[in-house]
């Protein structure tokens, strides 16, 4: 995309399967650098890469831009899904205010981290339209903490957006970037503020297999007892579920990546990642918490609702810009949502992205986790699709 550089606002994205970062972080940055001066600058950066090295040649280039991150399970970027890539993710021009804050958890909580990161908006030169981007440690935790603790400061009238960090499916450590910093059980954030609309669209592929449970006991993010009866037989029993994955943890986990929890919301159905389980005491386990007197669906995708979900995300987020035009848009997408499609699927989601984008910049990140609160409870998300369109 060609950008004028007396452009009010502008988005620009680029991307790099380099595997050396000296010649990665120059040809990522070339478009955007292209574009003029950014303001804000994501870095979207496989664990395979020295994040360090990844933050301080990025900051090396930009001048004084904000610059936020993380480690990623695969990257997007205009065209193209990577693995083992980095992607960036920028916006500039006078029509854009931006301010980034930190805050460093500790295992089990991110919600002051996430309070702490928040107060950026403090800082922030409100214009009409503002969105709070949050990046987390998608490894530490229940992670409606951070939704909850974001919520604390930005209240009703900023809408929450972002993904928590992966490492490639290892599901052994996260890595967050604030500048040159390098972090771990941390909440990074940016404030942005524009004259133009935002708009946010949310979707997922699952569908409702039979009618709703209560959650008759749980305790945070484990699943004690559904309808009185223990989870997991609940939860084997209903899916027909084969013996190794009655017996054996990595089958178990590898099989459950498509067969998630839904919790009812007053207006949606949340999904609930079910990341484990625990043998002995007949437990599910879930990387947010699933609460007791929840009505919980267990739920069904395939490529095709996947797809669907990507282009409605999408459409949903652009119709939020109320006739506007588009100038880009930031994705989070879910990992769980690329091993549906695999690889002999996952142009057709770019298909689906490119149907609604044109060509205009779009980029983001697989996560282990999305978040998009707008209105309501909730906020927190799994195999989802969070999409952000700036005008």
């Amino acid at each position: 995309m060609t950008v004028d550089p007396k452009a009010e606002r502008w988005v620009e994205v680029g991307s790099s399967i380099a595997a050396d970062l000296a010649a990665a972080v120059p040809e990522a940055l070339a478009p955007i650098l292209a574009a003029g001066q950014p303001k804000l600058v994501l870095l979207f950066c496989s664990p395979i890469h020295d994040l360090t090295r990844a933050a301080g040649l990025v900051a090396d280039q930009i001048g004084e831009a904000a610059l936020i991150g993380c480690s990623t399970a695969g990257e997007l970027a205009p065209d193209r899904s990577t693995c083992g890539g980095i992607a960036l993710w920028a916006l500039g021009g006078e029509g854009f205010s931006v301010t980034t804050g930190q805050g460093q958890g500790i295992a089990g909580s991110l919600r002051q981290a996430a309070s702490d990161a928040a107060h950026c908006l403090d800082r922030l030169e409100r214009r009409a339209h503002t969105v709070l981007v949050l990046l987390a440690d998608g490894l530490c935790g229940d992670q409606m903490e951070v939704v909850r603790g974001a919520y604390d400061v930005a209240g009703v009238d900023v809408p929450l957006v972002g993904g928590c960090a992966g490492d490639d499916m290892a599901m052994q450590s996260t890595q967050q970037i604030f500048g040159r910093q390098v972090l771990s059980n941390a909440v990074v954030a940016a404030a942005i503020s524009s004259e133009a609309p935002l708009g946010i669209g949310v979707s997922h592929c699952w569908e409702p297999l039979g009618e709703p449970m209560l959650v008759t006991s749980s305790n945070g993010t484990s699943v004690e007892t559904l309808e009185d009866r223990p989870a997991l037989d609940v939860y084997l029993d209903a899916f027909d579920a084969p013996d190794e994955v009655r017996r054996n943890q990595e089958a178990f986990a590898s099989w459950a990546t498509t067969r998630p929890l839904g919790i009812r919301r007053r207006d949606r159905i949340e999904i609930r990642y079910v990341s484990g389980c625990d043998f002995q005491s007949r437990k599910l386990l879930t990387i947010a918490e699933v609460p007791q007197g929840a009505l919980a669906f267990l739920m069904l995708g395939d490529a095709h609702s996947v797809l669907e979900a990507t282009q409605m995300a999408c459409q949903m987020a652009c119709e939020g810009l109320q006739g506007a035009p588009l100038r880009g848009m930031l994705l989070f997408d879910c990992v769980a949502r690329r091993s549906v499609l695999q690889d002999e699927r996952i142009q057709e989601e770019l298909q689906r992205i490119n149907a609604v984008r044109g060509d205009l910049p779009v980029g983001g990140f697989y996560t282990y986790g999305e978040i998009a609160r707008t209105k309501g409870a909730g906020g927190f998300h799994n195999q989802t699709l969070v999409a952000l369109a700036l005008a």
